[in-house]
């Protein structure tokens, strides 16, 4: 008995599985493919198979091999009808094919870049055991402590979870040899940084051990885009030898193509070639924090097994060295996933752009099936024809998913080569966010990925007119062969697309409409200094040439000299580091007020130290609240003065004067005294808030390397050689790079956000633009079916302007229902891009007020040229005409 219940129970599923199917399709095949199924259900007892997955098996394999040839014929015989349809239609083929090549355009080309940057491996062997570590002291604000060489020991020997730790930090070196002397970043690494990271050399070797040990050889690693574009690939690079600073270094190997990160290094080189970090001092000072630490985990160890290693190595190092690791600042150590750190900047706005190229995706669909539904019309008497001599329905339909899957393949085909097109565009606007943009392009899963969004939007177009034609069909037959008609089925399915289309597109809008409310809240932000005719340059020295404070302090009292006596210089300044530079590290220092000590185990406050000439804050218009500025007499051998930030000055003085009080940041060692307090500078951002900081004077801190700012009376571009030319007149073999206007490094800031708002904008435009298409065309298709309605409505007295209202408030309708669609549908969609957003929120009350106006403006202009044709139907040729 069990087992004639379990076949029962089988076949009741199949036949409910069997209803999923068109009527006529159940009506050709049912029976015989429920033959068929307690056929291969009784072989399969006999031989003994066993569970209900074997039987359905065995009939699907059943059904699809039965009578291949005739499939294949079947297919052969609709696609050609379908392509000289598609001749015999010309202008419907190009608008359909067209539409679609944007919306799979648009999905294929921003799907390349998820498929280049977050989902393709990273080009290390098992990257994903690679992890970037990390210290931190969350109650002091620290998120990122880098790590001292002693540090680097310990968690390599304490570790249980990691295989090794290695080392990494970035200098910048002077290169003698080719020209004017050039400033190279260079990665400097441990000897076994790149077999850590699983990378083989392209040429040559990698370091070998005890090649970072003090007094080895010095040898570089060429990177890949150097050796190609500076080097001419040439494939003899090995053994040659580059001067760097005052050593001479040969060349061992060239690294494969690998992402810009940590940074955009050019070559690579040991760490016993950094005299700071070879220094005695380095190796013995545990707060010599100047490194970043990576490591690969051990076979078998997770993410989170990693991070509480972390956390348990951090903790003990805290007890044995309290002082060095404080209390109450919260002292811990992480680690994460390398993926992560690549990627973690880029994903908020891809994901969001690509939800935005879905939803076009969606209106295009829509869009194309409501022009397929207008053609259907006109094809009923052919479609009743193939009915009357003994096409099914499921025929018909198949003939149609046919049509409507080859025009999505053609648009789907167009639409790679749109992907293409734009692939230089979306790669520097992905540099902007990661640097994995290499790997970004049309591969295999692209082409896979274009073809699926090509046959699903086939199917989903073709499906939704096809479905409805079965009822116009015998609607068709009813009225004679010389008529059409529009069933009110397929007039509602019409309704729903429109008010679909408008959902998406008020959608699409409201994500524009909060980027581009975003970008006009950071075009608006008050920076606190002057952009305006300030030119940067970045001037590092030689630290082999220029190791005394003497000579340094020498150098940048002559160099900014020489700037500012050329004609058309107003002011020239230094400045470690300065407002908005993205690529230098901030130096923040723990802040002790004198006369002020903390409780037991509370955390010390932060502050950013800023390094300035005294006229700094005239080049940059900073304007002074308090005391004074820096003056020629600050220099070293006299008391340290600093002058802070107004932020900072409200933060610890909030009711009393700051002048003349001492302050430290090096644990008490040191105190200057405040002798100033500045305007707040948005120093690392326009959507970051301003931090509290101390700027100290040059002439009392020597300095390597830093910027040189020059306040010009004329266009600051034209200033660039003159500033080169002047620095050279102190030491012609000094570079001078990255020239270039605070107005430039501001626009940069824009970038992004104005990028990411221009694609979401354009979207959205090619959203409203089909959109408002559907609308009108839906329109004027009724007044066209409705001529003889509207016929005798006028003549029985209906005036123009009724009808032109009745009309007009017909489609308007569907628009507003769409707008309370997409109402309800925008704020979980806009909630994904709180990330993006700065200074609105997501679901603002404006921007949903002004979108809602903006689409009802222009949905009523595209209502009203067809209710206009409407109400100038003339009854009597209308009449008539019926």
């Amino acid at each position: 008995m069990a087992p004639e219940k379990q076949i029962t129970r089988q076949e009741r599923i199949f036949r409910s599985l069997l209803r999923l199917f068109p009527v006529e399709f159940r009506s050709d095949y049912g029976r015989d493919m429920e033959h068929t199924f307690s056929d291969q259900r009784r072989e399969a007892e006999r031989a003994g198979a066993p569970g209900v997955f074997r039987l359905w098996w065995e009939t699907v394999a059943g059904i699809f091999t039965t009578a291949p040839r005739e499939h294949w014929e079947m297919f052969r015989q609709d696609a050609g009808f379908a392509l000289r349809m598609m001749r015999k239609n010309p202008a419907f083929t190009a608008i359909v094919v067209l539409t679609l090549a944007l919306g799979i355009g648009a999905n294929t080309a921003i799907f390349s870049v998820i498929n280049g940057v977050l989902l393709r491996p990273l080009p290390y062997s098992n990257g994903a055991q690679i992890v970037r570590l990390r210290q931190r002291a969350p109650l002091a604000g620290i998120t990122d402590a880098g790590f001292s060489p002693m540090e680097i020991n310990d968690f390599r020997q304490r570790s249980h979870s990691l295989e090794d730790v290695v080392e990494y930090h970035s200098m910048s070196f002077t290169y003698f040899g080719q020209g004017d002397p050039q400033r190279v970043l260079t990665g400097v690494v441990s000897a076994n940084f790149f077999e850590v990271l699983g990378v083989k050399p392209a040429l040559g070797r990698l370091f070998l051990p005890g090649e970072d040990q003090r007094g080895a050889q010095p040898v570089l690693l060429l990177t890949y885009g150097y050796w190609k574009n500076v080097m001419g690939s040439d494939p003899n690079v090995i053994g040659k030898t580059f001067q760097m600073n005052d050593r001479v270094h040969t060349v061992v190997g060239v690294l494969p193509p690998l992402p810009g990160y940590p940074d955009s290094n050019l070559i690579y080189m040991p760490a016993s070639s950094c005299p700071f970090r070879s220094s005695a001092h380095a190796q013995e000072d545990r707060d010599m924090r100047m490194l970043s630490a990576f490591a690969r985990l051990k076979p078998g160890v997770t993410p989170a097994q990693a991070q509480d290693d972390m956390a348990s190595v951090a903790a003990s190092l805290a007890r044995e060295y309290p002082t060095h690791y404080p209390p109450g600042q919260g002292y811990t150590a992480d680690s994460t996933p390398l993926v992560a750190e690549l990627t973690q900047g880029a994903r908020p706005t891809f994901l969001v752009l690509l939800g935005a190229a879905g939803l076009v995706l969606l209106l295009t669909c829509a869009n194309v099936a409501n022009l397929t539904l207008s053609r259907q019309i006109r094809r009923e008497h052919e479609l009743a024809i193939r009915a009357t001599l003994g096409a099914s329905h499921s025929r018909v339909f198949r003939q149609l998913v046919t049509e409507s899957t080859l025009l999505a393949v053609a648009g789907g085909s167009l639409g790679l080569v749109v992907a293409a097109t734009f692939r230089n565009l979306l790669v520097a606007f992905a540099a902007r966010f990661t640097p994995r943009t290499g790997d970004i392009g049309i591969d295999g899963r692209v082409l896979l990925f274009a073809l699926a969004v090509s046959l699903l939007t086939g199917l989903l177009f073709g499906s939704i007119p096809a479905l409805g034609s079965r009822r116009a069909l015998a609607a068709t037959l009813n009225q004679g062969s010389g008529r059409t008609s529009d069933t009110a089925g397929r007039h509602r399915v019409r309704n729903v697309l429109v008010t679909a289309q408008v959902a998406i597109s008020f959608i699409l809008l409201i994500g524009a409409g909060l980027m581009l409310r975003t970008l006009a809240k950071l075009q608006s932000v008050e920076t606190g200094f002057r952009s305006e005719n300030v030119l940067s340059s970045v001037v590092s020295l030689n630290f082999t040439k220029y190791a005394e404070d003497s000579s340094k302090d020498a150098f940048w009292q002559k160099a900014l000299a020489a700037v500012a006596a050329k004609p058309g210089v107003l002011s020239a300044a230094f400045a470690s580091p300065f407002p908005v530079d993205s690529q230098a590290d901030p130096f923040v220092g723990t802040l002790r007020v004198e006369g002020h000590p903390l409780p037991q185990g509370t955390a010390y406050p932060h502050a950013n130290v800023h390094v300035v000439s005294e006229d700094y804050f005239k080049t940059l218009g900073i304007p002074l609240t308090r005391g004074r500025l820096f003056t020629s007499a600050d220099k070293r051998g006299m008391q340290e003065v600093v002058v802070i930030s107004q932020s900072l000055a409200q933060r610890h003085w909030p009711s009393s004067n700051p002048l003349g009080q001492r302050v430290s940041l090096d644990d008490g060692k040191s105190w200057m005294t405040v002798v100033g307090v500045v305007g707040d500078v948005r120093q690392y951002g326009l959507n970051k808030p301003p931090v509290d900081t101390v700027y100290a004077s040059l002439l009392q801190n020597a300095q390597l390397s830093g910027v040189v700012m020059v306040h010009t009376a004329l266009d600051p571009r034209r200033m660039a050689r003159t500033v080169v030319d002047a620095v050279h007149e102190v030491d012609p073999q000094q570079p001078v790079v990255r020239v270039r206007t605070l107005d430039e490094i501001h626009d940069e800031w824009l970038a992004s956000p104005r990028l990411t708002a221009s694609l979401i904008a354009i979207f959205a435009a090619l959203a409203l633009i089909i959109t408002l298409a559907g609308i009108s065309g839906v329109t004027a298709l009724a007044v066209s079916q409705r001529t003889r309605e509207i016929g005798i409505r006028m003549a029985l007295g209906a005036t123009r302007g009724r009808v032109l209202g009745m009309v007009l408030a017909q489609g308007m309708v569907l628009v507003v229902l769409g707008l309370a669609l997409g109402a309800a549908g925008a704020p979980p969609l806009t909630h994904w891009m709180a990330d993006l957003l700065f200074g609105v929120k997501p679901t603002d009350p404006v921007t949903y007020l002004a979108v809602a106006l903006v689409v009802l403006a222009v949905a009523a202009a595209a209502c009203f040229i067809p209710s206009r044709r409407a109400a100038s139907v003339d009854p009597l040729v209308a009449l008539r005409s019926e």
